[in-house]
């Protein structure tokens, strides 16, 4: 792991996004509450939390950070069609938050998928990214809308 002990603990705040692409059938399913492990976006949520908290057991150079808060928004998207999932991590630590939103976004669509599988296995993830950081050393990182 880096050494980190000589950086200064600061509030960081990281947010990320993702998708999940899936059949018209599976989205109708999704959105009325028929699929048949249930509430598939309620435990989108909580999977999500869950999987900031274990962050650095999945990815192993990461620092075990003590988060502040994790919030995990889902939305159905009849565009893709699919899921939108958002995260936000916030920590006030010596090191940064990024790798905690990923991995959260990450674990919520991951359990949609679980969930609904035996309606679509074609399901795609996609476009798992980054969208801002602030605190720390390096300063503030915004995507840019056309990346």
């Amino acid at each position: 792991m880096v050494d980190v002990s000589e950086k200064t603990v600061t509030r960081r705040i990281a947010r990320a996004s993702g998708s999940l692409t899936m059949s018209s059938q599976a989205l109708d399913q999704l959105t009325s509450g028929r699929l048949p492990k249930g509430d598939a976006l309620a435990v989108a949520r909580v999977a999500g939390i869950q999987a900031a908290k274990e962050t650095a057991r999945l990815v192993p150079l990461c620092h075990p950070l003590p988060l502040d808060h994790v919030a995990i928004e889902a939305e159905l998207d009849p565009r893709l069609p699919g899921v939108r999932v958002t995260s936000e991590v916030i920590v006030t630590a010596r090191t940064g938050a990024e790798m905690e939103a990923l991995v959260a976004v990450s674990g919520a669509l991951l359990a949609i998928y679980d969930m609904a599988k035996s309606v679509d296995r074609s399901m795609t993830l996609e476009a798992i990214r980054l969208e801002q950081k602030t605190g720390g050393a390096s300063g503030t990182y915004i995507r840019e809308k056309s990346e």
